[in-house]
């Protein structure tokens, strides 16, 4: 009988050497963003002197900015509302943030307001982009307005508040002429933790509202 054919031994596959993990290179930190040049001025600046003004005898009683707040009325969104979208749009470019749609509390016969209905858009400002909007509302957008003399001292609601009345948004460098399709207005209240209207005014001066002297 014929010896059986021997079936070739499968070679082992050769053990691979273990890779050894390269060295990957470490991630360049981020640059930290430099804080809005207003708050820098008012930590190194306004503090000293508005303490030595009203002679505060600690830094926790000077008061400071809280909340910028600009409201757009569109009484006209009652018979168009695609009117919200063009003016949410460029509330939303001044202010650097996303507004929020204001709506009516009650309803209104002789309007044909009823409740709940959009009338307008609102965007709240804190933190950096507060200073960062207060520093170009006062050095880029109030100087471009026609004739301008400087804003009253009258706006004042005896409990420090202050708020500014714009005609039109077209003072603004983000809004652009060929796309807009009409004049609107807006409020800007400017919120401060100051007790009276004298402190307020002597805060906003020093960080630039040009007000009109009387």
């Amino acid at each position: 009988m014929s010896k059986k054919e021997e079936k070739p031994k499968k070679s082992k596959p050769a053990k691979q050497a273990p890779q050894v993990p390269q060295p990957t290179k470490a991630a360049k930190p981020a640059k930290p963003l430099e804080p809005p040049r207003l708050r820098v001025r008012y930590a190194k600046e306004i503090i000293p002197a508005m303490m030595k003004h009203f002679n505060y005898k600690n830094v926790m009683a000077v008061p400071k900015l809280e909340k910028i707040v600009i409201n757009m009325g569109l009484g006209e969104a009652i018979a168009n509302a695609k009117i919200l979208d063009v003016a949410t749009d460029e509330l939303g470019r001044v202010s650097g943030q996303r507004p929020i749609i204001t709506r009516a509390k009650k309803s209104i016969a002789n309007f044909k307001l009823r409740q709940n209905m959009p009338i307008g858009a609102a965007v709240t400002l804190r933190g950096d982009r507060m200073f960062e909007f207060l520093d170009r509302l006062t050095s880029v957008v109030l100087p471009r307005v026609r004739d301008f003399r400087g804003v009253s001292t009258k706006s004042f609601d005896g409990r420090g508040n202050y708020t500014l009345g714009l005609r039109d948004q077209l003072i603004f460098p983000e809004i652009s002429y060929e796309k807009v399709d009409k004049i609107r207005g807006m409020n800007v209240t400017i919120v401060t933790t100051a007790r009276s209207d004298d402190e307020a005014r002597e805060l906003l001066k020093q960080f630039g509202m040009p007000f009109r002297q009387t």
